[in-house]
């Protein structure tokens, strides 16, 4: 079974393909918000890595978010685009589970961390200490506080990974450091959901058939874009 992953949710673009077995071929960049602009020529460089022709593909997978509202959407679009067209099922998997299923087995709990822009983070927690992530903790928006405040509420160590750990790894640092929790920081390369893990994922999901056609797959957004937002507020005004 060969999966096409695509992931678009933050400010990279990530492209692997796997047989359901291995990783065959994978590449990340760094957009800059260029994430039409290089996706479809990374696809192409993937399938060609892994001598696969896009014909070969059985099942098309993608980071739903939550994340950049204009990333995810490019990915999904993508996604169902190429499904529609090759007729196949996708797999869609959270930003989150993507970045918790990076980390190692631990048996602390694993918070997975987005930066939601707005001083603000989207996060989740996972338990790793039997190999998969199993989500125990549902994905949510907030802002530190209230990220601290779930932390505290576990109450066990605690890993933490994913890109809004890195923008505001100084701020939750002070914040936990009186709580008598021990703390641990993933690696920064780490902070990005990688279209490499979520290949791993898909492929087991879409061994048992879990997966949807390509008009059933929604972005998981926690809360509305920006620009709704702002026109919002200025309605508001």
């Amino acid at each position: 079974m060969i999966i096409l992953a695509i992931d678009t949710s933050t400010d990279a673009v990530s492209v692997a393909v796997n047989n359901s077995k291995q990783l065959l071929a994978s590449a990340h960049v760094t957009s800059d918000r260029r994430h039409a602009e290089l996706l479809a020529p990374m696809i192409s460089s993937v399938c060609a890595q892994a001598e696969i022709s896009m014909r070969e593909v059985d099942v098309v997978a993608a980071d739903i978010g939550p994340g950049l509202f204009t990333g995810m959407r490019v990915g999904i679009a993508s996604a169902k685009t190429i499904a529609q067209v090759l007729d196949v099922p996708v797999v869609g998997v959270s930003s989150l589970d993507i970045l918790a299923r990076s980390v190692t087995t631990t048996e602390r709990v694993v918070l997975s961390t987005i930066d939601a822009r707005r001083g603000e983070l989207y996060w989740a927690m996972y338990r790793n200490d039997i190999g998969s992530s199993i989500e125990v903790k549902p994905p949510r928006v907030g802002g530190l506080g209230d990220c601290v405040v779930d932390i505290v509420d576990r109450g066990q160590q605690t890993l933490i990974v994913g890109n809004g750990a890195l923008r505001y790894r100084q701020q939750l640092s002070e914040m936990l450091e009186t709580t008598g929790l021990s703390i641990e920081w993933a690696s920064e390369q780490l902070a990005q959901p990688s279209a490499a893990v979520l290949a791993l994922i898909a492929a087991e999901l879409a061994l048992v058939e879990q997966w949807q056609t390509a008009t059933e797959l929604q972005a998981l957004y926690l809360r509305a874009p920006d620009a709704e937002i702002n026109w919002a507020t200025r309605v508001n005004s």
